[in-house]
């Protein structure tokens, strides 16, 4: 059901890392790639031009026969001059970000594929996927190029709002994962703590309800104004049981208590498997504090640690992981994290990115997606 592949072209330079999970009764296939370029000296044209015929060349994987993509994020070494060149982006959702990938490239790419449903964009840029009686709403690089950081995030998440009610839904019941990309992350994070804390309580999201797992960090959009970037994943069509949150009490303390609001990881459960999103997670402990500041190496091994936490809360184990995405505040901290992402997850795509998180002291951050098999009673996904 769950499958691990690397393939490596030499005549485009590019190593694809692809993670499939295909259900033995049919039923939805979802597949996570991650495509890395070597460098080669080149400029970003011509880089480009590679990544396009290395995404070509992961669609035509005989596995992949049927599938759609559903999103696509390009990491970039320079989001405001890179992304006027881009074409050819497919019928998908798609976000830019300036978090350069630390393997001496211009651009990596996430792609998110899945086989056996039906898709499309609707007319607020939503990607649209339906299946099973389930319905999932994929809507990335949301930004608005006005204001501080507090009022970027208030309109993204207004804006968000009405794209989410002409489906139907709301935040508060459907939404399951956002990403905040923050410009100059350790002056802007806190108006985007703000005006999210606000904007979830007029919703009803509160300490005693629930948050959102999410990933906030640091990040530059292609638009020069734009302070913030959103990127979100909801889903209609779930019942509220089928949700529960994950918190690793024993490693990890609640964001509320110090003033953020988002959920460590987020577990969906469905007929045939269940998803975890595991927000972005650093070296803290339940107190809320920052361990081994200043050690790269402490703190990669007590990120991993929380993060191992937070599966086993969800009955699942770092081998369930089928992406990851690594943040590191240091660039020449790349090559030690690299060496040890290679040992501890050989099969997993990941990607090593320059993005600095939200608390100078923390050195590494990382999120994943992880998938199990499950054999429940509601409908399968």
């Amino acid at each position: 059901m769950k499958k691990f592949d690397n393939f490596v072209s030499q005549q485009t330079g590019a190593t694809i890392q692809l993670a499939s999970f295909t259900p033995d009764e049919g039923g939805v296939g979802e597949f996570h790639a991650m495509i890395h370029i070597e460098p080669r000296g080149e400029l970003f044209p011509d880089q480009y031009a590679r990544m396009l015929l290395a995404e070509r060349d992961l669609l035509a994987l005989p596995v992949l026969d049927g599938a759609r993509v559903i999103f696509k994020r390009y990491f970039l070494s320079d989001a405001c001059n890179q992304t006027p060149i881009m074409t050819d982006l497919g019928d998908c959702s798609v976000s830019f970000i300036q978090q350069p990938p630390l393997d001496g490239s211009k651009v990596a790419l996430w792609v998110y594929l899945q086989k056996g449903v039906d898709c499309h964009t609707d007319t607020d840029g939503v990607m649209v996927v339906d299946h099973n009686g389930y319905r999932q709403l994929w809507k990335m690089g949301m930004t608005h190029p006005h204001g501080d950081s507090a009022h970027q995030t208030q309109r993204l998440l207004e804006a968000f709002e009405g794209s989410l009610s002409r489906h139907g839904a709301t935040i508060e019941r459907n939404c399951i994962r956002t990403w905040f990309y923050v410009r100059d992350v350790d002056t802007q994070y806190a108006g985007m703590v703000r005006a999210r804390k606000a904007n979830f309580e007029a919703n009803g999201l509160t300490p005693q309800t629930h948050y959102i797992s999410s990933t906030g960090i640091g990040g530059l959009p292609a638009d020069p104004e734009a302070i913030i970037q959103l990127g979100t994943f909801s889903l209609v069509g779930f019942q509220p049981e089928q949700q529960r949150y994950l918190y690793a009490l024993s490693h990890l303390n609640k964001t509320i208590d110090y003033g953020v609001t988002f959920e460590r990881g987020t577990l969906l459960e469905f007929g045939d498997r269940a998803h975890a999103y595991i927000s972005g997670t650093a070296s803290i402990d339940n107190k809320g504090q920052v361990v081994y500041v200043g050690d790269i190496r402490a703190q990669t091994l007590r990120m991993w640690e929380n993060v191992e936490t937070l599966l086993a809360e969800g009955q699942m184990t770092t081998d369930d992981i089928m992406q990851i995405v690594v943040y590191l505040r240091d660039i020449a901290d790349a090559d030690i994290v690299s060496q040890m992402f290679a040992t501890r997850f050989p099969n997993a795509p990941y990607v090593l990115t320059l993005a600095p998180v939200c608390r100078p002291a923390w050195l590494i951050e990382m999120e994943c997606i992880a998938i199990a098999p499950r054999h429940l009673h509601f409908p399968p996904f």
